[in-house]
């Protein structure tokens, strides 16, 4: 969910499955970087306006001790000129995207526009978490694994992206059968860039199945409590996007009717609290951009139509809306950093509980909190809307690894996937049977 700024140097890509021959994909070949210390609120805000200036991307805005930015090679000798106090964190971010892997510049994204089109294949394993995976390798999954699982789970086309992708929900239940209970509910890759909450909320998945199939006591027992709702990839059109075209594109792939940029924030854009001012945007080329009217986007209208069924069926235990990065469990509100949820101090116990399943794998920090004041303000996002009128009982982002960006950030090599999902496993094994 960390933001980047000043990207209006960044030209708009058109909305489609393969980069156009017209097009130059963005590879942040030779950015570098940098931490600056801003020593304090007042003086990263003098820091800021000096840095509108550069063709650079920054990582936070949360700028009270640093601003983490990179900057393009072009402009490296007029930011070192600027004197600040900073650290190098990144010799080349281009590097390190193609490092990370998954990342191929001008590639064909093929898309099956209906599930029937996939036929299921062998039952996955766990070297799937060694590696990024396209669009389509993710949805092939989704089928794989339900296919291994197919007396108590099932397949769900919640709706199409602006492009004519799947929104999938993957449906899990127990003894009792399906719709008996309340729902777990878990949305992955609502920004596009954030690729290990993809990853880690398919690991959560894979370890559900793959226990109760073993009849672990534990497992055996969640699943047979309530029935899960899992999307792994909420803004299908956006993540393919960060495969072909910008590895660090955030929105989704709408074009707008007034405007040459593209993309809207979808976690700016379910209608709760939309309009209120601060922390979203009216420009459609701003990073969190709200979208012309609430709820507009196709993904968000398909989004809010399968919530309130799920809320209106048996209502809904939990909803966690999984992101990157900061390693942060954060509670609503969002739209106000005055406002507490009604049950906050249940929920506080339970992220609490959480942070400390976490700490005990490989002594990795999670912080509980609030959306605001604790990161920012951001208005129109899902938590906020699971919590009031989804009626959720637990509704939470996590913001998941690294902590900071670092030489990682939003790049989290591959090597990292399986130590972070297990990390927020363990998580997950003190929420499920305590909540």
């Amino acid at each position: 969910m960390k933001l980047f700024a000043f990207l209006p140097f960044l030209a708009p890509l058109v909305s489609a499955a393969a980069i156009s021959s017209a097009e130059k994909p963005i590879t942040y070949d030779g950015y570098k970087v940098f931490r600056i210390d801003t020593h304090g609120r007042a003086r990263g805000a003098v820091i800021e306006k000096m840095l509108q200036g550069l063709k650079a991307v920054q990582y936070n805005y949360d700028t009270d001790t640093n601003i983490e930015i990179a900057v393009a090679p072009e402009d490296l000798g007029k930011f070192e000129r600027m004197r600040l106090d900073f650290e190098v964190l990144d010799e080349d971010l281009g590097a390190s995207i193609r490092a990370e892997g998954g990342f191929h510049p001008g590639g064909e994204q093929r898309f099956a526009s209906s599930l029937n089109q996939l036929r299921p294949g062998a039952f996955p394993d766990e070297s799937w978490f060694r590696a990024y995976h396209s669009f389509n390798d993710h949805q092939q999954w989704l089928v794989d694994i339900q296919a291994g699982f197919p007396e108590n789970s099932e397949l769900i086309e919640v709706g199409k992206s602006f492009e004519g992708r799947i929104i999938t929900a993957l449906h899990l239940w127990g003894k009792d059968g399906k719709d008996a209970h309340k729902a777990v509910y878990w949305h992955g890759t609502v920004h596009a860039r954030e690729w290990i909450s993809t990853m880690v909320v398919e690991y959560n998945t894979y370890q559900i199945i793959t226990n109760y199939l073993k009849n672990d006591t534990t497992i055996t027992k969640v699943l047979d409590s309530y029935d899960f709702y899992i999307l792994p990839v909420v803004n299908p059109d956006g993540f393919a996007h960060t495969q072909t075209g910008d590895r660090l594109w955030r929105k989704n792939r709408l074009k707008h009717p007034s405007s040459s940029c593209i993309g809207t924030d979808m976690n700016r854009n379910w209608p709760y609290k939309w309009e209120t001012t601060g922390g979203s945007s009216t420009s459609p080329c701003s990073e969190t951009f709200r979208g012309l009217s609430a709820g507009n986007t196709d993904e968000i209208t398909a989004l809010v139509k399968f919530s309130e069924k799920l809320a209106a069926k048996n209502g809904i235990k939990s909803y966690i809306d999984w992101h990157s990065f900061s390693q942060l469990i954060l509670l609503p509100y969002g739209y106000s950093c005055n406002e507490h949820v009604p049950n906050y101090e249940r929920q506080m116990e339970l992220a609490r509980g959480v942070a400390s399943a976490i700490k005990q794998v490989r002594k990795t920090t999670f912080t509980p909190g609030e959306t605001c004041p604790d990161l920012y303000k951001a208005v129109g996002g899902s938590t906020d809307w699971m919590q009031d009128v989804g009626k959720a009982e637990i509704s939470w982002c996590i913001e998941l690894h690294p902590s900071g960006g670092g030489a990682n950030g939003f790049i989290l090599p591959a090597s990292q996937i399986e130590p972070a999902a297990k990390d927020l496993w363990a998580g997950m094994l003190y929420l499920l049977p305590t909540m």
